[in-house]
């Protein structure tokens, strides 16, 4: 009888037990997931305002002003009689072609429009820096020396708005990746400023 009765309050208590146990688990399971639900929802929330409309056009302007000085670094491969001015046109591509594809991302992870590529910047024409049609086309036309003057004195313009454009992101962007980049664009391009203008004898 006695062994009955023990056995029976050891069932008793083995089944409390678990069942404290299912419950204390259950909790922490819903704590945890909770808090990770709580950490995901802050961590989206951090990434979507760390932004602005500033942010925005920066990277919407830069894009399509990158695109043409590297239709214009292309250009000078079999057109620059200067190897000077050629090493310079590939330093261009090899800087800003990453630069677009950065940009690009930030658009797409903000739900933004993209530029697309294309030859006809005449949508562009206002921007600061940027060449007309008719520069282009003059620029394709020319080769040899003719090329590498035109193509000095032209890039040192669109170098000129890029920095305008980038000086106003440092100042009035929020989103770091952006105004690191900003920041980037104003020493790198200053700097070909300053070796382009030597080529072209003004420096």
């Amino acid at each position: 009888m006695t062994t009955r009765r023990t056995r029976a309050v050891l069932v008793a208590l083995t089944a409390t037990a678990a069942l404290a146990l299912t419950a204390c688990g259950s909790g922490d399971d819903g704590a945890g997931t909770a808090h990770a639900s709580h950490s995901a929802a802050a961590g989206a929330s951090a990434s979507a305002g760390a932004h602005n409309a500033q942010d925005v056009s920066f990277a919407q302007s830069m894009i399509p002003h990158h695109q043409q000085a590297l239709e214009m670094a292309g250009l000078a491969v079999d057109r620059a009689s200067s190897a000077q001015v050629r090493d310079l046109a590939a330093r261009i591509e090899k800087a800003q072609d990453p630069e677009i594809r950065t940009m690009t991302g930030w658009l797409k992870a903000w739900g933004e429009d993209v530029p697309m590529a294309g030859m006809d910047h005449s949508g562009h024409a206002g921007m600061t820096g940027m060449m007309s049609d008719k520069d282009m086309t003059m620029l394709k036309q020319a080769k040899g020396t003719d090329f590498d003057t035109m193509f000095l004195t032209m890039m040192v313009q669109h170098h000129q708005g890029a920095v305008e454009m980038a000086g106003t992101e440092k100042a009035k962007g929020d989103y770091g990746p952006a105004t690191s980049m900003a920041d980037s664009v104003v020493t790198a391009q200053n700097a070909e400023i300053k070796e382009m203008n030597k080529l072209l004898g003004k420096g």
